[in-house]
């Protein structure tokens, strides 16, 4: 999630260098990828039955803050307008909150809709091998 974060802030400040007036659809469409990518993850990982799944979307809530700040202040220095350490200050205070609560919330979200759907009896059979659950192989 970090990394997809830092790339999506990246692509935009590089997207408002060359177009800094026309902006609109791009600001609003990289917010929702980002909450989206979360949310269905958190969703998928609910439907699965993940073990200690809210645990696991805590801790990368946290990474993901900072280390997308981090990716983001490197991406623009590479990609963009040469940033330098001075950005780093604001990338890993609102910056890493930001992306923290962006990935932590929909994420939360997910967790809670994927939780409710139901599996059909076919996927709740098919032990991870993938052979059916009481059916002896033949050999």
């Amino acid at each position: 999630m970090a990394l997809l974060h830092g790339a999506a802030v990246t692509v935009l400040a590089k997207y408002e260098v060359f177009n800094p007036t026309d902006k609109t659809l791009v600001t609003s469409l990289a917010p929702a990828v980002l909450v989206g990518a979360a949310a269905g993850w958190g969703a998928v990982d609910a439907w699965r039955g993940k073990p200690e799944r809210g645990r696991d979307w805590f801790i990368a809530a946290l990474i993901a803050g900072p280390v997308s700040g981090v990716l983001y202040v490197i991406g623009r220095a590479v990609f963009v307008d040469q940033t330098g350490v001075s950005e780093l200050g604001g990338a890993l205070t609102g910056g890493a909150a930001f992306s923290a609560l962006l990935v932590l919330i929909p994420a939360g979200l997910g967790l809670f809709v994927g939780g409710r759907i139901t599996r059909s009896e076919d996927d709740e059979d098919q032990p991870a091998s993938g052979k059916p659950a009481g059916k002896p192989s033949q050999a």
